[in-house]
């Protein structure tokens, strides 16, 4: 608890980081909730043309669940550190938060805490009632699982600390190149189509959804909603939530591994 006091200031940090670039903050919602519908009337004409009731396991009602649902994810599991530590080595900052007598990966854990505080207890309340209500407008009765639910969080919790752990493993990187942002929005990209934020990986043929299941981009955004939507179930469900356990702890043990490499070789400019 005494360890904990100390970061608290972090958590406060940003909360309050959010609440005063607000504008900037809600206007990057926007532009995901633009994605959201573009998803949806893509994923609409591809039914309509494809003229069958389901595609690959899901109908129309569970596509627009998906969608929903996916949106909610990606923001539970966002994490800019890569971006935050390329950006601090860039410009010299960096060389400030070494000088803190704390540790270097927690300062930015607890920081993005406070964030998703802020953040998610404004998405999460409408959001997920709005994915019950489609649900409900289509099926004619309620299905919302509260342990389904539960099981979700869980999921997104151990999504999250993994893509944080991976993101501070790739923003290492920056302590030898110095800059980081073109090949940031190169590992955006092919993250967000292997964790299924793109399409559903099980669109995927078998060969490669089963490869593409086990790595651990699929449990960031695929393995939580599909926990939400009740596809898991058993076994299945224990399996993949062992497997965001053990990628949890591999990326933080990298982590270390790399701070202890890398922080010897880093180079402060700028500033």
């Amino acid at each position: 608890m005494k360890k904990l006091k100390i970061y608290l200031p972090f958590v406060s940090a940003g909360m309050q980081e959010v609440a005063t670039y607000r504008v900037n903050w809600i206007f990057y919602m926007l532009g995901n909730v633009m994605t959201c519908g573009v998803s949806y009337f893509i994923w609409k004409a591809v039914y309509a043309s494809g003229g069958s009731g389901a595609i690959s396991g899901f109908t129309m009602p569970q596509m627009v669940v998906y969608i929903v649902m996916m949106f909610l994810t990606n923001t539970i599991i966002a994490s800019d550190v890569s971006y935050v530590i390329g950006e601090e080595v860039r410009d010299g900052a960096i060389a400030m938060r070494l000088l803190k007598p704390v540790s270097y990966n927690a300062t930015f854990l607890f920081q993005e805490i406070g964030n998703k505080l802020f953040t998610e207890f404004i998405l999460a309340v409408p959001l997920v009632p709005a994915a019950e209500l489609i649900r409900f407008a289509f099926y004619g009765s309620v299905q919302f699982n509260p342990l389904a639910f539960v099981l979700f969080l869980l999921s997104a919790t151990l999504a999250y600390l993994m893509n944080f752990f991976f993101n501070i493993c790739f923003g290492f990187v920056a302590f030898i190149t110095k800059n980081l942002w073109g090949v940031n929005t190169v590992k955006n990209c092919i993250v967000g189509f292997l964790s299924g934020a793109v399409i559903p990986l099980s669109f995927l043929p078998a060969g490669p959804e089963t490869v593409f299941l086990l790595l651990p981009f699929a449990s960031l955004n695929y393995t939580p909603v599909m926990i939400y939507m009740e596809k898991y179930s058993g076994a299945q469900l224990l399996f993949y939530l062992g497997l965001q356990v053990f990628w949890t702890a591999a990326f933080w043990g990298l982590s270390k591994l790399l701070w202890k490499l890398v922080s010897r070789r880093l180079c402060v400019q700028g500033g």
